[in-house]
């Protein structure tokens, strides 16, 4: 296969999957791995597609639209208030964590105990909620605003991001995939997620049985990534199952 063609077979089969991984791509093109970090690399620098992390994402429809946050807040509204209460119980005192703009992230705020942590959030929600918390201290990351979504995305909310270190990331996604891992609605949304893992300890995804056996149109991280699941008790018992094996605790509730 001539370099060129291997170039239009990558662009391909990135924007038909939305994602793909290193691996994949090695093994699809029968090329080292070294040799398809250095092809995304120039065809990122062409535009024709993104690096992620162990990949690439394509750049093709990349605003996707995000579900309009009043709609997202009254789907499984009553198994995602279960969600955040469980998650709100990981949360100790002088703990610095990070919240996504999620409609779950926004009910652990609203029933955030007043106690000393540092949050930090790229959602103006989750931050207007908490800042009746006297001793909450709260940091936004600013950035451009997704009208939808009701948050900070984009270049400088990524590298807002840079400068912190925190204790546990809670956010949610729109697809859990045993195969594909966590993927998001849109690309903006994706990196900063990405981002977001990136600099915490411990992440803990906070997803109702609708998002397992998703893959979403962008990638976002490996289920290695992930350290634990909080979900529903619609989730199919197969799944725990499957999640457990690798090493991802579940907690049901």
């Amino acid at each position: 296969m001539l370099v060129a063609e291997r170039y239009e077979m990558i662009v391909q089969l990135v924007n038909e999957r939305g994602s793909i991984r290193v691996s994949e791509l090695s093994e699809l093109c029968q090329v080292t791995e070294e040799t398809i970090r250095r092809d995304l690399d120039r065809l990122e620098a062409a535009g024709r597609l993104r690096r992620s992390h162990g990949g690439a994402v394509s750049v093709k429809d990349r605003n996707q639209p995000e579900t309009p946050y009043f709609e997202r807040e009254i789907i499984h509204a009553e198994e995602k208030r279960r969600i955040a209460e469980a998650a709100i119980t990981r949360i100790e005192p002088r703990d610095r964590i990070l919240l996504d703009a999620s409609s779950t992230a926004w009910y652990m705020a609203s029933i955030m105990p007043d106690i000393p942590i540092t949050v930090l959030t790229n959602s103006i929600k989750v931050a207007t909620e908490l800042s009746s918390k006297e001793r909450v201290d709260v940091i936004s990351t600013g950035g451009l605003l997704a009208q939808r979504s009701l948050s900070f995305v984009g270049p400088l909310a990524e590298r807002s991001l840079d400068a912190y270190h925190v204790n546990k990331v809670f956010l949610s996604c729109k697809g859990v995939h045993l195969e594909r891992g966590i993927s998001e609605s849109n690309e903006l949304q994706a990196r900063i997620k990405e981002k977001m893992i990136s600099i915490a300890d411990e992440v803990i995804v906070l997803a109702d049985a609708s998002k397992f056996g998703v893959n979403a149109f962008t990638y976002v991280a490996d289920l290695n990534d992930v350290d634990s699941i909080i979900t529903d008790r619609s989730i199919e018992q197969e799944m725990v199952a499957r999640l457990e094996e690798r090493q991802i605790s579940v907690t049901v509730v």
